[in-house]
């Protein structure tokens, strides 16, 4: 059953955990209070399902294994919808309110009382294709125009996704960070309005804008315990969701938040080198890894001043792990659910499984009998021909 997660070794460097103010001043408590309160009055809104997969908890040792399962997210596969959407709303919030010289609520945006101004922005961003589907899905629903930028890796399937909600799709040659590079260029040529998931110097407040719509997802696990896990195993590509949950899940449990864990593909492992240098590192993406959401190569600047507090541990897995994990949430042992999990949805679960697999590892990631653990599914089969051919690949 877990063959495949003995077999290769996973990078681990432990995290600089020290005291700090981040988790509440990177994202405050009112950012993720008004995200709340207005993506659940958005139709179609409904909590995604935090799933316990009690059968392989049991194989692997631990008390419980949680999955946040971010597939059936507005109908859009993926947790995305929740920042790239609610960053576009307010976007044009701030642009229609400088255009008329007042205050104009969100809701007006949302309900249309503004359409002709919002039809006159051009909202735009790079995207290995979650983020892009959620700000195509967005500016549909809010009334912008939308531009989005893929690079050479992002599969066809994806790319087709965005233009059926109205997007005009860019692809240029590179990788994910060449895309968002030439979007910013683009963007300030242009006069349009960069929403992107990661920063840089003087462009941070519509990261946090993305990362503060993640803070759902973390309201809606926290109201659903009763006692706080004790480790988080997050998924990670520039940082914000990993950042955000951080931040979250310590805003709520306080002193009690549990050990956060940062995962990254070994080919796009821009976090573990950051925490390796003791510092906020770059790298350059040779090869493009299987997990396509996670293919990045420079970390948010705000979502490494969280995770530089908030994580203990940052590890990589190799790309063996992911259809056998993949796999494993398809045709699960033991009476736990079948979940329709996609490439960069499974890298914190295939973590899991290796480190409470090996002696060591289990040992210095502090997992026992007693670990309750959290894993957010951030994606079903967003790209139904390549999920197909993974999970297919073990039968």
């Amino acid at each position: 059953m877990f063959h495949e997660f003995d077999s290769a070794r996973m990078g681990n460097v432990a995290g600089l955990r020290r005291s700090g103010d981040a988790a509440s001043r990177v994202i405050s408590a009112a950012d993720f209070a008004g995200a709340v309160g207005e993506i659940a009055a958005w139709e179609g809104y409904a909590p995604t399902p935090l799933l316990e997969l009690d059968a392989l908890a049991g194989a692997l040792g631990l008390a419980k294994v949680l999955y946040k399962d971010e597939g059936p997210r507005f109908g859009l596969g993926s947790f995305k919808a929740l920042g790239g959407a609610y960053a576009a709303l307010l976007v044009l919030q701030r642009e229609v309110s400088r255009t008329l010289g007042r205050p104009v609520p969100a809701a007006d945006i949302r309900g249309g009382r503004h359409a002709a101004l919002a039809s006159r922005v051009t909202l735009v961003a790079a995207t290995d294709g979650n983020h892009g589907r959620a700000l195509a899905w967005g500016c549909r629903r809010f009334g912008a125009a939308c531009c989005i930028y893929i690079h050479a890796g992002v599969s066809e399937a994806r790319a087709e996704a965005m233009r059926a909600l109205g997007a005009e799709v860019v692809r240029i040659d590179g990788n994910y960070d060449d895309s968002v590079a030439l979007a910013r260029e683009e963007a300030e040529a242009n006069g349009w309005f960069a929403v992107s998931d990661t920063s840089w110097p003087g462009y941070t407040e519509v990261p946090r804008d993305v990362m503060a719509g993640y803070g759902v997802m973390v309201k809606e696990v926290c109201d659903t315990l009763d006692r706080p896990p004790t480790h988080a195993f997050l998924q990670a590509g520039v940082g914000g969701l990993a950042a955000a949950v951080a931040a979250g899940l310590r805003q709520h449990w306080g002193g009690e938040s549990p050990r956060i864990a940062v995962v990254e593909p070994e080919l796009a492992a821009c976090l573990f080198e950051s925490a390796r240098a003791g510092g906020r590192t770059d790298i350059r993406i040779g090869e493009e890894t299987l997990m396509a959401g996670l293919s990045c190569g420079e970390p948010s600047a705000l979502a490494w001043e969280v995770l530089s507090e908030e994580a203990s541990d940052f590890l990589t897995v190799p790309e063996s792990f992911v259809g056998p994990a993949m796999r494993l949430l398809a045709r699960p042992a033991g009476g736990d659910p079948e979940i329709e999990a996609g490439e960069s949805a499974v890298a914190g679960l295939a973590a899991l499984i290796a480190a409470a697999r090996s002696g060591t590892m289990r040992r210095a990631l502090g997992l026992g009998a007693n670990s309750r653990v959290l894993l957010v599914g951030s994606e079903g089969a967003t790209d139904p021909d390549s999920y197909a051919a993974l999970v297919a690949a073990g039968s």
